[in-house]
């Protein structure tokens, strides 16, 4: 009897001071062992599981605009920092100047009104320029789209044959076409160029001896102050030396020299003997030469 009432107390003791078991369902949720709340601190972490989650991969950032401000990791507020102030910096002080001796006042202004691009219209000159130049452009353009009809024919020639031909055979046409058409690319821009160089020799011609024209009129007139008509918002018609300028024009520059067709203006110049409209002589002869060297390969090889 007393043997078991020692015993018992004593295996009290024992489950006093030892933990307590719990089944197997609390064990897996609480990861293990029950621990007490009075032995288990207030903020502790709970219990980590064995399976631990895959990290998530961070956010790529974003670049940052050139136009945005970026904000200063410093600031506590996160407010962008604004353009930066530049400093005032201090100039010299500015000197002294001493007064010049008297002048001539300007004699009283008279107005003129002119309006230029009714002169180029109605000037005979202009109008030769227009023409002459204008039906070389349009050769220049028909040259350019038979040419073009050229290429594509010969491309569908290639890609029709091409079965009947090895791979060899087909790159060396493919070559050839490419060939004619950076040559014949490179005669139009030549071409092109030298119609625009007469066009600008021709042009200063007629621009040089308007100068001369509008002052000879303005004189005539006793004007000393002449202005475009597109600048004057109002006017009367006896300030207007317009038609008089063409009349004036017309007689005294009638026509220009216009280089041949196919003729460089930057050779016929380094050639000494620039020919002008009362001695044309030689350009004929330069003409010829030129033509001969800006033939395309594809006519020469027809020649031959």
């Amino acid at each position: 009897m007393f043997r078991s009432t020692s015993a018992l107390l004593l295996a009290g003791a024992l489950l006093m001071q030892a933990p307590l078991l719990v089944p197997a369902a609390h064990a897996q949720q609480n990861g293990g062992w029950f621990v007490p709340k009075s032995s288990q601190p207030a903020d502790a972490p709970a219990p980590s599981r064995r399976r631990t989650a895959a990290p998530q991969p961070r956010p790529v950032p974003e670049p940052v605009p050139a136009a945005v401000p970026i904000q200063d990791e410093q600031q506590g507020d996160g407010q962008a920092q604004g353009p930066q102030v530049q400093p005032v910096l201090p100039l010299p002080p500015i000197p002294s100047l001493a007064d010049l001796p008297k002048g001539s006042s300007p004699p009283p202004a008279v107005f003129g009104i002119i309006s230029v691009p009714e002169v180029m219209h109605a000037s005979s000159a202009a109008q030769q320029v227009e023409k002459v130049l204008g039906a070389r452009r349009d050769k220049l353009n028909g040259d350019a789209q038979k040419e073009q009809a050229a290429w594509r024919e010969s491309q569908q020639q290639i890609q029709a044959a091409a079965k009947g031909l090895t791979q060899e055979q087909v790159q060396t046409r493919v070559r050839a076409l490419q060939a004619r058409v950076q040559a014949a690319q490179k005669d139009f821009r030549n071409r092109n160029r030298i119609i625009q160089e007469a066009a600008q020799v021709a042009i200063g011609q007629i621009e040089r001896e308007l100068v001369q024209v509008i002052k000879q009129v303005s004189a005539s007139h006793g004007m000393n102050f002449v202005l475009h008509r597109e600048q004057v918002a109002l006017n009367m018609p006896e300030f207007d030396i317009t038609p008089q300028v063409v009349n004036q024009l017309n007689s005294t520059l009638p026509s220009v020299f216009i280089p041949a067709d196919g003729v460089d203006s930057e050779v016929l110049a380094k050639s000494g003997t620039y020919p002008t409209t009362a001695n044309p002589g030689p350009q004929p002869v330069i003409a010829a030469a030129a033509q001969a060297s800006a033939a395309p390969p594809q006519a020469a090889a027809r020649k031959k």
